[in-house]
């Protein structure tokens, strides 16, 4: 189920932005959250819209508000927690400077469904 919900965060993140979005599968590596959502806006404005996006979303799935939202007022990097998964919606500049995917490279890297990736390049 946790899995599901990670999927349908990413889903809504794809929808708001052009950058790439994935799951992170961190569930062996740390106790504390089994899937982290990474993506970025272009801007501080299209980072406030994923995360709204996604809070929207879960919601109407019946998930409830998150546990902590963390950087929202900065914008820059944006920490979602909804305890089973993380998600992460950084600016652009952010990601590449904070580079989640390198450090958690032990990480599977759980495949996005043929029709989230395919909304991503039809935008």
């Amino acid at each position: 189920m946790s899995l599901d919900f990670a999927r349908l965060a990413a889903d809504a993140a794809v929808a708001k932005t052009l950058e790439e979005t994935i799951i992170l599968d961190v569930s062996e590596l740390i106790g504390i959250t089994e899937y982290f959502v990474v993506t970025a806006g272009r801007n501080e404005r299209q980072v406030r819209s994923i995360v709204d996006e996604i809070g929207l979303r879960c919601r109407n799935a019946g998930l409830g508000p998150p546990r902590q939202i963390e950087g929202l007022k900065d914008g820059t990097w944006v920490l979602v927690d909804y305890g089973s998964f993380v998600v992460h919606v950084f600016d652009a500049k952010a990601r590449e400077y904070y580079s989640i995917e390198r450090l958690w490279s032990d990480a599977e890297r759980i495949p996005l469904d043929f029709e989230l990736s395919a909304v991503a390049n039809d935008a």
